[in-house]
């Protein structure tokens, strides 16, 4: 490479450091706080090592590794009160990818692996940036008490925190899942 050489604009990825990888290991099972009264739970883990989150969201396989994987997660943590009935999935808005949204097709196929409801596009953001935002409800509010809210990847909390936001002041029990955490 040469160093000397004139640069034109450098593309956004270049100026970031090497994308986030996943090797998928097992028992990586992890809460993460974001405050001490709001944690995250987190299937997988960011890795050095593994396929890149870009890869993993491209692969159509993946969304049935996720929904399984969080299947046996899910029914481990919340064991017999999803038998009553009272429970739905919802995840945060489409933002960057509207047609293709990969934490909307891995809850879609986790709601019929859990029986549950899957409420898609309940809330609506008017901006692409994750932090500071804000989000509104766009459509009417599940009928069910208790919410799994769930992303695909959670870095800063940041739009789990606007999901928060947004649903617990309707009176709803929330529990956030995650499928990768990715931080180190």
């Amino acid at each position: 490479k040469d160093l000397f050489a004139e640069k034109s604009r450098a593309a956004w990825k270049d100026v970031q450091q090497a994308e986030a990888r996943c090797d998928f290991a097992p028992n990586k099972v992890r809460i993460s706080y974001r405050n001490p009264a709001f944690g995250i739970i987190s299937l997988w883990k960011k890795s050095l090592y593994g396929r890149t989150l870009t890869d993993i969201k491209s692969d159509p396989d993946m969304v049935g590794k996720f929904a399984v994987g969080m299947n046996t997660l899910i029914r481990q943590i919340l064991g017999n009160s999803l038998a009553t009935g009272d429970w739905c999935i919802v995840t945060s808005p489409k933002r960057r990818h509207k047609e293709r949204n990969f934490a909307s097709l891995i809850s879609a196929r986790l709601a019929t692996l859990l029986g549950v409801n899957f409420y898609e596009d309940l809330a609506e953001c008017h901006s692409k940036h994750r932090v500071g935002a804000v989000f509104t409800l766009v459509k009417e509010p599940p009928t069910e008490r208790n919410i799994i809210v769930f992303d695909d990847f959670v870095t800063t909390g940041a739009t789990m925190l606007s999901m928060r936001d947004l649903l617990q002041p309707l009176g709803y029990n929330l529990i956030f899942f995650t499928g990768i955490n990715n931080k180190l």
